[in-house]
């Protein structure tokens, strides 16, 4: 019999009442405390993990060419669904947040890359739970690697 090796971790962040996610090839989660009225692609604040703090066996994984990322995003039972994919040249090493992108650009917060969806995609119904200080965001980042599956 062959296993799947499906890799997961748990982020957490907060609402904030300028939250918008009209971005239309970028999400992002931090740790700061507050949001401007200019960060419309920040989902979250108050990030309880950043890139770089990210469980070292997902960040491995990330780091790979063929890595598959399920990104579940989660506010009062209202749930949407992230697909990625991991990079080779992924850094993963920003102190401060975690980005998810539609395009191959990558810096330090990127997490994955060619994205299904930017912020603006994410369900609207999430998104205005979101805009409550006090809502709190669960994101699963489940990560598994296609060639070990004998996909690629």
């Amino acid at each position: 019999m062959n296993y799947i090796s499906v890799y997961r971790d748990r982020v957490v962040a907060k609402g904030h009442k300028n939250i918008k996610a009209l971005h239309p090839t970028t999400f992002e989660l931090t740790k700061d405390d507050y949001l401007t009225e200019r960060g419309d692609c920040i989902i979250g604040i108050n990030l309880d993990k950043s890139a770089s703090e990210l469980d070292p066996r997902i960040r491995e994984l990330l780091k790979k060419d063929t890595s598959i990322a399920l990104i579940v995003l989660n506010v009062d039972n209202v749930t949407d669904i992230v697909v990625a994919q991991g990079n080779k040249n992924l850094v993963l090493n920003d102190p401060r947040k975690i980005v998810v992108r539609r395009s191959s650009y990558i810096d330090s917060a990127t997490v994955a890359i060619n994205a299904n969806k930017g912020s603006k995609h994410i369900r609207r119904d999430l998104i205005e739970r979101l805009k409550r200080q006090d809502t709190t965001l669960v994101v699963d980042i489940y990560v598994l690697d296609l060639e070990t599956i004998g996909i690629l």
